[in-house]
């Protein structure tokens, strides 16, 4: 298997071209996370899970940041600068929420999607950038040692994205590893799937940090 290619970026890195659409996924159930409410609900630092997802993608200068609900609706949880759009087949799996951002992609003249995960609120406005200034038709950020959303997809591989499964981008990243560059990025690859890690980092450094991310 090839090793992915590592990216060396400028000191200051543009704002994301015209063309390039921000994705968040935010349409699963959350199974893992036993509390009342959705975990994309719950609140860090008095802010959705989820907004912070959606105000980083934001601060980043994407034309335009577009957010995937489908298991809970997510109006009343994200800014209101964001595009909303539902996947009516969240349940079949995380790959179905990626088609739908192709379609809507595809529709509006877009040639890029750079996606990214709702329940990562500790990805910088940086790390979409960089990631969105790759010229690789794959680019993925890398966290440390930890290769993660925000990823590149340039339409050139809309095409080889799985049509069903719950593995999303992972797949192609696996099996097409050539066309994949990593993009070292700041911020941390933290992500909250049950009541323990959110509590851990509502504890943690991290929520002391998201203020200056914003």
């Amino acid at each position: 298997m090839t090793a992915p290619e590592i990216d060396e970026q400028p000191d200051e890195t543009p704002v994301p071209g015209e063309g390039t659409l921000a994705v968040i996924l935010a349409a699963g159930a959350g199974s893992r996370f036993n509390a009342p409410e959705h975990k994309l609900e719950s609140k860090l630092k008095k802010k959705p899970l989820v907004w912070w997802a959606a105000t980083h993608a934001l601060a980043a200068g994407f034309s335009e940041v577009l957010v995937i609900e489908g298991s809970i609706p997510v109006s009343a949880l994200v800014p209101s600068e964001v595009s909303i759009v539902h996947n009516h087949d969240w349940a079949d799996g995380q790959s179905r929420s990626l088609q739908v951002a192709v379609a809507y992609a595809d529709l509006a003249g877009y040639d890029t999607l750079v996606i990214g995960l709702a329940d990562q609120p500790f990805v910088q406005p940086e790390a979409w950038r960089l990631v969105a200034a790759s010229t690789s038709p794959i680019a993925v950020a890398r966290f440390d040692k930890q290769a993660t959303p925000p990823v590149r997809l340039h339409s050139d591989v809309w095409g080889l994205l799985p049509l069903d499964g719950d593995e999303g981008a992972r797949q192609l990243l696996r099996s097409r590893p050539e066309l994949v560059t990593e993009v070292p990025c700041p911020g941390s690859a933290v992500d909250v799937d049950t009541v323990v890690e959110f509590d851990q980092v509502r504890r943690n450094q991290f929520t002391r940090e998201l203020g200056s991310w914003t």
